[in-house]
Order: structure tokens, then sequence, then C-alpha cells
């Protein structure tokens, strides 16, 4: 049996859904998996079996939002990572570390490992470089030392695996990697967990329609873009029957509550912060129109967002920004406004919720190109051929069952 060590380091597992579907496409095609990750709500114990997955987890100092802060967090996930990687070599053992960036300086890890025959295969899940400009809006050392350790990570791993097409051109042009060594596996929905349900009319706060959104509350989200439309819908359009439900947590959440208040739209606007699965699923259940507010700049116009497919997945169409990968992935189940336009942001919102046949034919749209070409189940023989790619397409395995959620059993210590 070949054994995998997952490492990623900005979100918990199994709360990060693209890497826990990694985790049990490998477990059923026969691999030992690991994952060392951090904590986070609901994922507080430092060490799980979870469907025979092991699963250890470190306490991060902080939830960074600065380049400092950032420093701090990066290097404190390093050295604790090291050190689990170790606990797991010397009692589970690993072939392979799979390593999920951010940050890129897992390389430091992975990299300390092949000198002992290790295998890495690197999983590109966000542009670090383009990332931090996004953050924080400049291109300064920090900006290049970024570019520095891509150009290693991609140096460094026998094969990549990358959520799109434009970050294989990435991978192949930037990062000088063969274009055999670099596989695209896309984030797919899982929709056995993102179940269609009867609407909560409670949502809606006593309004008669209900705009959903999931993700980061972060800087380049562009929620605050949103809010811009919710102002625009309400004091320029004069619709006050629109309620807007944000789910999701992230360092820029109580300002965007400020904003909301200052903007005058407050009630207009529930902010629920991170909630389990059932309250998230009940809220995009609800909403008659989702939307992707993400800001236009070189990361997102070249990144799958995992909340557009979910989106689809449960049948919801959609107002986003015209972004490349954006409209790639829902196509006709989407209406794209004007690049960072809040207003036309906002008139394609009310444009949709004034049509209900035009929704309903764009969510049928969505729902099926999911079910047909994006759900995780086309994307997993993908991954176990990046997996076949390390040793020569020689490595055994199992007809893999599904990803989806088992039961959960635990072993558990604090």
């Amino acid at each position: 049996m070949r054994r995998v060590l997952i490492l990623v380091e900005n979100l918990p597992s199994p709360f990060d859904r693209r890497v826990w579907q990694e985790a049990c496409t490998l477990r059923d095609a026969g691999y030992a998996v690991s994952i060392v990750c951090p904590t986070g709500p609901g994922c507080e114990l430092k060490f799980e079996v979870i469907d025979a997955i092991y699963v250890y987890r470190y306490r991060l100092p902080l939830e960074a939002s600065s380049a400092a802060g950032y420093a701090l967090e990066y290097a404190s996930a390093i050295v604790q990572t090291f050190i689990l990687s170790w606990r797991v070599l010397l009692t589970r053992g690993f072939d392979v570390v799979h390593a999920c960036n951010p940050p890129d300086l897992l390389v430091l890890v992975a990299g300390f490992f092949k000198l002992f025959g290790k295998k890495f295969l690197f999983d590109h899940h966000d542009l670090a470089p383009e990332l931090y400009e996004a953050k924080f809006g400049r291109r300064d050392f920090l900006y290049r030392l970024m570019l520095r350790l891509e150009r290693l990570t991609f140096r460094a791993a026998d094969v990549s695996i990358a959520t799109n097409e434009s970050y294989r051109q990435v991978a192949i042009a930037r990062g000088r990697m063969a274009p055999e060594r670099v596989f695209v596996v896309r984030s797919g929905p899982d929709l056995a967990r993102l179940k269609r349900l009867a609407p909560d009319e409670r949502l809606k706060c006593g309004r008669r329609y209900l705009v959903g959104y999931v993700g980061v509350m972060g800087r380049q989200e562009g929620v605050d873009y949103l809010l811009r439309a919710v102002q625009h819908i309400v004091f320029g359009l004069h619709r006050c029957d629109i309620q807007f439900g944000l789910v999701g947590g992230g360092t820029s959440l109580q300002q965007m509550k400020s904003f909301a208040a200052d903007l005058g739209v407050a009630e207009f606007v529930t902010f629920t912060g991170r909630v389990p699965d059932r309250e998230l699923l009940a809220m995009l259940n609800t909403a008659d129109v989702c939307v992707n507010p993400d800001i236009a700049n070189e990361m997102n116009d070249k990144s799958t967002m995992n909340k557009v497919m979910e989106y689809m997945a449960l049948g919801k169409p959609i107002v986003q920004f015209d972004l490349t990968e954006g409209r790639f992935s829902a196509q006709q189940a989407s209406l794209y406004a004007r690049r960072n336009d809040a207003v036309d942001f906002a008139g394609k919102i009310v444009e949709l919720l004034d049509d209900p046949a035009r929704r309903a034919a764009m969510g049928a749209f969505g729902r099926r190109r999911v079910a047909e070409h994006l759900e995780w189940r086309h994307e997993a023989p993908r991954l176990l051929a990046a997996y076949d790619a390390l040793w020569g397409g020689s490595a055994p395995r199992r007809v893999p069952g599904s990803a989806g959620s088992r039961l959960r059993s635990r072993e558990s210590s604090t």
C-alpha cells in the first residue's frame, strides 16, 4: 500500500472540501492517507481518524490580515507542519508529500523529505504572487520573493495538479514544468453533499426575494462591491423587497458589517459568519439568485471559484463580474456584469429577479453542467492519473468508490 501525506495550511480538514475529496478519492483507490493542517471551528482536536483518514492538526497563533501577520502565521505553520510530518513519518510513514498552497513555503517541507526519496506532488490552489498583490495592492520585495518560491516549488515538484487551464499554463510558462507533468483537477462539487432542499422563508426576513452569497469575507472577494450594489438597489432603484444573505467568515467580516451600516443597508443584509453546512445549504436553497462579486484582477480572472459551482449544483442562477474562469465554469448559468461596476451588478441582480422563467432556465442549465461535466466524480480519475504519473504509470490501485461523505467514525485525542 502506498502512503500519502497531504499538507494544507489555509483551512482545516475536513472543512477544506477540495482537500477532503482528494483524500477520500485516494483512500478509496487504496492509498493510506494522512493530513497535516491547522485547527479551526468544528475542527479543534489535535488528532482524529475520520473514515480511515488520519488528521493531525496544529494551532495557528493568529488569523493574519497584514503582511507582518502572514509572516508570523506562515512561520509558525511551517515549523509545526515539519514537526507533525516527522511524527507521521515515524508512525505511519509516507511515500509522497502532497502539498497544497498557499503558502508556497510548503516546498521547504516537501523538498526536505525528497532528500529521503519521497515524491512531491504540488496541488496548486492559489496564485500566491497574485494573491499577495490582490490583498495588499503592491509588487514589492515580498511579491518578488513569492515569485521565487513559486518557481522553486514547480522545480522541486515531480508532478503538479492545477485547478484549471489558466493555472496549468502558469505551471508550464512561469514554472517551466513539462506539460505532461501538469494535470488539471478541478474542484468539482459533490452532489451527494449539496442537496436541494425546500426554501426556509424565514431567511427572507419578510421580503419577497433572497440573494445568496457564500465565501470568505476578505478584500479580494469584493463583498464591498456587493454592498454598494445593495445600496444602489435600495436607494437608486427603490427596491425594498430583496434581502441579502451573506454566509462566511474572514478577517473583513466586522469591517463589512460596519460598511453595510455606513451605506444605510444593514437591515437588508444578513451576515451569518462561518456556519455548518446545514445552515449554508438552507441559505443557498432559499436564495432566488446567487452572486459572486469577486473583484476583477489578475488573480481572480485566472481562478476557479468553488462557490460558483456550488451555486450551479443547487440549480441557482448567478450574477458575477465578467472573469475568464468564472465564465468558463458558469457559461449560460450566469449573467456577467461589467468588471468592478457595482451599478451594473445591481442591475443584473434585479433583471434576474424580475424574470422567473429565465432564472429557472439558467438554474437548470447550471445543475446539468455540474452533473454532466464538473462534478467531482469526473475529476477523481484525473487526480489518480496524476498519482500514476509519480511512478511512471505503475501505481496499482482499485477502482475508486464515492469520495462523498461516509458516516463519520472517530478515534481522537486532544
